[in-house]
Order: C-alpha cells, then structure tokens, then sequence
C-alpha cells in the first residue's frame, strides 16, 4: 500500500505542471508583436535592454551553481586557499563587465528616449518608409470619462464613445485629456501609454502598419469602473475607414455640451456610441475645464492672472467656487453660476490647426538632444538661449 501510494504521488507530480498550461491561454504577446511601428521599436527596445541584462544574469546564476559543485565539502581535489582576498585580473571583469553594459544601456536609453518622445510627429510609417511632408496625420481627440473613453474626429466632424476606428498606414496624432482623475490611454499594439490629466493637454503619435481588431484600456486606476474602461480599437484600409465615417454620419446624433454634461456623469459598461456631429471646440473647452455656459475658461483666468488682475471688473466676481461634478455640473442649471467663477470676457479658444506642433524627428544619428550641430557658431548659440519670449499673454 505504501508503495502504491508513493507511485501515485510520483505520477502526479509529473501530471501538475501540465495543469499550468491552460494558464497559458490569458498570455498576449502584443507587447512584443504589435502591429504598429511605434510599439514595435518600444518592443525591440525591450528585448534589446533584457539581452544586455542577460549578459550579466546568466553567466553569475551558472557560474553560482558551478562555484557551489567544484568548492563542495566533499571535493577533496578543489584547491583551498583561506588566505586569498584579492585578484586583480578578477576585480577588472566583475567591474569592466558591468561598466561596459550600463554604458550601452545608458546610450541605448538616450536615443530610444528622443526618437520615440511621444510629443513629436513621426517620421516612417515603418522601416525605410519615410512621412512625405504633405501627409497630414489623423487628429483624434480623446477625453477619458468615468468610465468610458470619448473619441473626437475634428476632421470628419464625428465623435464615438468606446470605439476608435484608425486608417492603416498613415500617422496618428491624439490630443489627450480627462474629465476629473488622471487616467492612463494605452492601445498596446499601436504605442505606449500616456497619461490623461483635467485641464491639460498630452500628446501621442502612432501607426497601424497592418489591419485587423485591438483592444485599448486604461492602465491607469480611475475609481468604481476601471476595470471596464476597454474600448475596441479598428485599424481600417482607406476605403473601410472611409465607409466607417459616412456610415458613423448616417447614424445620426450630436455631441453638443450639453449632451458631453450628460455622457461624463460617471457609468459603467458603456457599449459603443456614435455621434455623427461635434460641436466644434467641444475638446479644447473641455481642457480649458469650461464647458458649462458662462464659466471661465481655464485659459481666460490665466491671461487675466498674467496681466495682474482684473481690476475694478474683478471685484464683483466672488461667486462661490466649489469644483464637485457629480453634485453640480450638468445637474442644476439654474445655480450652475454659483459653483465657479464666471466668466467676465471670452477670448476665442485656440483652434486645433492653429496649435503649433513639434518638428518632424530626424532619423540620423543623434548627436545631441535640443543641443547645436557642430556647424552651428557659438555666438549663434549664446544669442539664441538669452534671447526673451517674442510673445506675451493676452487678457
């Protein structure tokens, strides 16, 4: 009985580790195998940085156990030597080893870090295909709500909720912001994450180098609802993207601000929506955190703040500011001015077009970032640092 008893054990501790592989079946290797070309470079970067690492890793982990066998208790034939402290040859591998690895991680980081800064326009669309200068990028618009994501075509005039359709090959430009928390964007085959923050701005840049479905998330925890914050991602040919567009306008509805008070009022599990008109500057007002009618814009209350104050027309306008969305935004419309500052004059918000972007990357070795060429005369350097701001606030 025993002995039966010690096979079986046997048996099924050969058996367990087959019981892991259903496990295997959650594993996504789209980090590593995505189908964009930014991602990819992201990717490879890994992979690159994890063999240096290895260079050091594997040879100390083999070298433990080797070390652990030959100077065991009971090797008579290991030479013994307790007096020993010091080698010189050997202190010049432990250190020259490590040395040379942080150096060309150091510089691989340095490159990887310019190249794929994700404020700046991409410059390929993958290897060896370079953005001809007339190719404007897709501007989508993306606003992480609780607890959904809202996306903006300025361009094609539609807006979606949980639902980003992209063409393939061509580049992408999206202007990030949020509504209340901070939030995190991520579409693991298209590029890295980037933080949603209320009242500022961030950018992405990206590429689809093939078509097919994908998923987005949130990678950032937002509240009651994160874990529902995935929206499906298309990455269409032209003439596919262009029929999701007219098919998106047929579909009727408008993402006016007041219909944007009701869509941010926190929800779970939202199904896909789809407006086929935006008001227009709905997305700039939303970062300028004035959506509601008569509120100052964020980049009203700065202009004024830069000029000194508003004067006399300032003393007056000590309405109670008490900033609680989920108690007041959208839900009293007859006290909405009671609960922010009002505002005293609007200047026109700055349009899409009119915001200046980053220049396009240049893909030739990188010698230095932000830093002159080496052609470049010093007294041009000196003069361009101390030169003041050429432009200054309005109010």
């Amino acid at each position: 009985m025993p002995e039966m008893l010690h096979r079986s054990t046997a048996r099924f501790r050969l058996l367990a580790p087959l019981g892991l592989l259903p496990l295997l079946a959650g594993c996504n290797m789209v980090v590593l195998d995505p189908a964009g070309d930014v991602a990819r470079q992201q990717g490879n970067l890994i992979l690159i940085s994890t063999g240096l690492m290895l260079l050091i890793i594997v040879p100390v982990m083999i070298l433990t156990v080797v070390f652990a066998w030959r100077y065991r208790a009971a090797n008579r034939q290991a030479t013994y030597k307790p007096d020993w402290d010091h080698s010189t040859q050997l202190e010049l591998v432990i250190w020259a080893a490590p040395l040379l690895i942080i150096i060309c991680l150091g510089a691989l980081t340095w490159v990887a870090t310019h190249l794929l800064d994700p404020y700046r326009p991409l410059a390929r669309t993958a290897p060896g295909q370079a953005i001809a200068a007339e190719v404007r990028p897709v501007e989508v618009q993306v606003v992480a709500l609780d607890w959904k994501w809202l996306f903006i075509y300025p361009d094609q005039g539609i807006a979606t909720v949980n639902e980003l359709a992209l063409p393939a090959h061509r580049p992408v430009r999206f202007r990030i912001s949020a509504s209340s928390v901070m939030n995190s964007f991520y579409i693991p085959a298209l590029a890295g994450q980037i933080y949603a923050m209320p009242g500022m701005e961030t950018k992405l840049h990206g590429v689809f180098n093939q078509t097919g479905q994908y998923t987005g998330f949130s990678a950032n925890y937002s509240g009651w609802g994160f874990s529902d914050m995935r929206f499906a991602v298309k990455s269409l040919s032209d003439a596919d993207f262009a029929k999701w567009v007219a098919a998106t306008k047929a579909g009727g509805g408008t993402l006016d601000r007041t219909a944007y008070l009701k869509l941010e009022k926190p929800s779970e599990k939202v199904p896909a929506q789809r407006f086929a008109a935006v008001e227009p500057q709905l997305f700039d007002a939303i970062v300028n955190m004035c959506v509601e009618p008569g509120k100052m814009c964020m980049h009203d209350m700065m202009s004024i703040d830069a000029a000194g104050g508003a004067g006399i027309a300032g003393i007056h306008n000590v309405r109670r500011l008490s900033y609680d969305k989920y108690a007041a935004r959208g839900t009293e419309p007859g006290y909405w001015g009671q609960r922010y500052v009002g505002a005293l004059c609007s200047s026109p918000l700055m349009a899409s077009a009119d915001i200046p972007d980053a220049a396009p990357v240049d893909l030739a070795p990188l010698t230095g970032a932000g830093l002159p060429s080496p052609e470049t005369p010093a007294a041009a350097v000196t003069a361009m640092i101390r030169r003041p701001a050429a432009a200054s606030p309005q109010s």
